[in-house]
């Protein structure tokens, strides 16, 4: 049996106020630089042939016009593919133009380091709308964080996404780390001429295990967000998909050039493939829910126990399942699931444990 995305129902329910449904795509694990915060786990996997893609690409295709002609309702679909090192995948092109024959968005999710002039004017020839870079702040930070020589090369990836007009944004991970050099990166992605300056939080799995005592407490993230929000540089717009951040700029002034998409998405409005085909919930919440070479998209959607949880406030614990804000926020269901982890726990349900917003 098919099931939409969830809709507006009661107040204590789910609010999804958008009918957009993403697709994540790990299409591979390898990876040409070794970051210490990543939440994947080096592997090998045994990756989806080119045509297991095609066919998954089809299904999406199918699922999405089963659900309009069932609802009535028109769903936008949009792929973002990423790896590992999305480059390092030989088909990666081949993939794309199949992607881009079904009309929907796509954007590329890189370290940039590997991206010259040459594939930067494929994406773009391909019709890719926006790439997105990993910098985690001014070089020697970033260097620290995802290793010598990288900066360079990733900014040299940017300038040539940017030579092609392709939207480009900067993303980073805030943490400990580099929480004392978010204004310089500001300055860095303003100087570089990219559109967009995104940020998360550092979620302590995989890799990144190993950076649990590297979390922002909560004072810090507070600070870190309000310092974020008050930013109004021209030309440059500050995006997160944080919930948290998300619920702060509801309350906040509409003429800071900032730019939130409310809620976690876990089981709201799209899913994560991995390399193999396991379906996540969300690539950092490393919950399997099926895999797409033996289950139907649209029946894990519609008879998942972990994204139906996900749905369903009374199953929340801590403070947010208490919080009045849950409908549009939820907290950070990886970040929640990987700290209940480190404390002997499996609680993907747990309360978000760098919330500070109140009551």
């Amino acid at each position: 049996m098919s099931q939409k995305p969830q809709e507006p129902e009661q107040p204590e329910n789910l609010v999804s106020l958008n009918h957009d449904f993403f697709i994540q795509w790990h299409l591979t694990e390898k990876c040409n630089l070794r970051c210490s915060h990543c939440y994947q786990e080096p592997a090998e996997q045994d990756e989806l042939s080119f045509q297991e893609i095609k066919k998954v690409i089809t299904e999406v295709r199918e699922t999405l016009a089963d659900w309009k002609n069932i609802y009535d309702i028109n769903f936008s679909s949009s792929y973002n593919i990423t790896g590992g090192e999305p480059f390092l995948r030989r088909d990666l092109f081949q993939i794309l133009e199949e992607i881009a024959k079904e009309g929907v968005s796509i954007y590329i999710l890189s370290n940039g380091t590997l991206i010259n002039k040459d594939r930067a004017e494929r994406l773009s020839g391909l019709g890719v709308k926006g790439g997105q870079v990993s910098v985690e702040g001014p070089r020697e930070i970033h260097e620290r964080i995802r290793g010598k020589g990288s900066f360079t090369k990733a900014m040299k990836g940017v300038k040539n996404l940017l030579d092609t007009g392709m939207t480009v944004t900067l993303n980073v991970t805030l943490s400990n780390l580099n929480e004392g050099h978010i204004h310089e990166l500001v300055s860095l992605a303003k100087a570089a001429g990219v559109h967009r300056l995104g940020f998360s939080r550092l979620v302590p799995c995989g890799r990144g295990k190993q950076l649990l005592h590297e979390m922002m407490d909560t004072k810090r993230v507070k600070a870190m967000y309000e310092s974020l929000l008050s930013l109004n540089v021209s030309g440059l717009e500050i995006v997160t998909g944080d919930p948290i951040a998300s619920r702060m700029k509801l309350n906040a002034s509409s003429d800071m050039g900032y730019t939130a998409y409310g809620g976690c998405a876990a089981g709201i409005s799209g899913v994560t493939l991995r390399p193999d085909g396991t379906i996540n919930p969300c690539r950092r919440l490393n919950i399997p829910i099926g895999n797409i070479r033996k289950d139907s998209l649209r029946e894990v959607w519609a008879t998942s126990g972990v994204l139906n949880s996900l749905r369903d406030k009374k199953r929340y614990k801590g403070k947010c399942a208490a919080c009045a804000r849950w409908a549009t926020c939820r907290g950070c269901r990886a970040i929640a699931y990987a700290y209940s982890l480190s404390k002997g726990e499996a609680d993907f349900l747990a309360e978000d444990p760098q919330c500070f917003l109140e009551e």
